[in-house]
């Protein structure tokens, strides 16, 4: 079998390590960046009634007009801006990579963050070129525009918020990574219901930029859709490598629904960043500890020398899983990602955390 493997699979995927996953059952799940509300039983009952007639033997709308007529009117897009469905993001960023890939081509992040920009790469063939954040995990953008000018990137991936840290990068920097890149600028805004700013209104100004965003953060993450815009003539061409039907009929049901309900959505997300800053400041009292700021539905804090894999473990035999970033190293050795739960799901964090953070 070893040989039949070595001979027909790519050594750079034999290379990789598959994504994981923890198993999280009998946990308090902070570790996902899922919201951690449902709907309220009026909702449920109503989503209910709408599935009780809908036809699930018969193929999905394969453009999901309704989902995107919906979007069109909430985003307020143009007429010549349109938008492309995927997946999740991880979809999405396996469209453009393809519609984009030849040869000696390459893809550009900062690093640490989203690890699917590199992985995805890898699987469609391009170079990935990291460039490594600042201390302050912000952008270096003096070796950005270098790295951009020495490699020539087909697409530039800047997630916005980023994950894992947290924070979002200077738009005065990104407006200048959009207008001196070579090829396209995708901003990833998966955490744009608990950030500041966006850049949808900004693809008007920009013939190179698009702006990929998911539902999964807003607490529709089982339906798994994530949602692309950009100038038509963008979309068009990916659209080309989009699977048909890749969105299910419950999704685009769902999401939909959801939708129509947003007001319940955004006082959730409302919530969650009352409740990302009491989480912030708690944990800022820990003079041992390092915060940093967020503008997602999560928290980045750095832990004293050596300590993330011992408080990591003792927080999951107190039944609480977080992400522990430590191993993945460089700038995020020592590092914790917590996903900002409910009030009692971040107290049983906080109780456990400062246990074994001073044992």
């Amino acid at each position: 079998m070893k040989n039949w493997i070595e001979r027909w699979v790519r050594p750079e995927i034999r290379d990789i390590k598959a994504y994981h996953v923890q198993p999280a059952a009998n946990m308090i799940k902070l570790d996902a960046m899922e919201n951690p509300y449902g709907w309220p039983p009026e909702m449920q009952s109503a989503w209910i009634e709408r599935t009780r007639y809908q036809a699930f033997n018969r193929y999905p709308d394969p453009t999901a007009e309704s989902l995107r007529h919906i979007l069109m009117q909430e985003l307020a897009l143009s007429d010549d801006q349109a938008m492309v469905f995927g997946n999740g993001s991880d979809e999405l960023i396996q469209i453009i990579m393809m519609a984009l890939s030849q040869p000696g081509r390459s893809v550009m992040s900062p690093v640490p963050t989203f690890v699917m920009y590199e992985m995805i790469a890898k699987f469609v063939g391009l170079q990935f070129h990291g460039v490594t954040l600042q201390s302050n995990f912000e952008l270096d953008l003096p070796a950005f525009l270098n790295a951009m000018q020495q490699h020539q990137p087909a697409v530039v991936f800047l997630a916005y918020p980023n994950n894992p840290t947290g924070n979002a990068f200077s738009r005065q920097d990104i407006e200048q990574i959009i207008q001196q890149a070579p090829g396209l600028v995708v901003l990833d805004e998966a955490y744009n219901a608990f950030a500041d700013d966006s850049f949808i209104g900004d693809i008007q100004h920009y013939p190179n930029l698009i702006v990929m965003r998911t539902v999964s953060k807003q607490g529709l993450a089982g339906f798994r859709l994530g949602y692309m815009i950009g100038h038509q003539a963008w979309m068009t061409e990916f659209d080309k490598v989009r699977l048909p039907y890749n969105i299910n009929v419950v999704t685009q049901m769902g999401v939909t629904f959801a939708l129509e309900n947003s007001d319940v959505l955004r006082q959730q997300a409302e919530q969650i960043k009352q409740d990302r800053t009491i989480l912030m400041q708690t944990l800022s009292e820990f003079s041992e500890l390092k915060v940093f700021d967020s503008q997602a539905n999560f928290v980045t804090l750095r832990v004293p020398n050596g300590q993330a894999n011992r408080i990591f473990d003792g927080l999951k035999q107190d039944g609480v899983l977080i992400k522990n970033l430590s191993p993945m190293g460089g700038l995020l050795t020592d590092c914790l990602r917590v996903t900002v739960g409910t009030p009692n799901e971040n107290q049983a964090f906080l109780n456990s955390f400062s246990h074994h953070l001073k044992a």
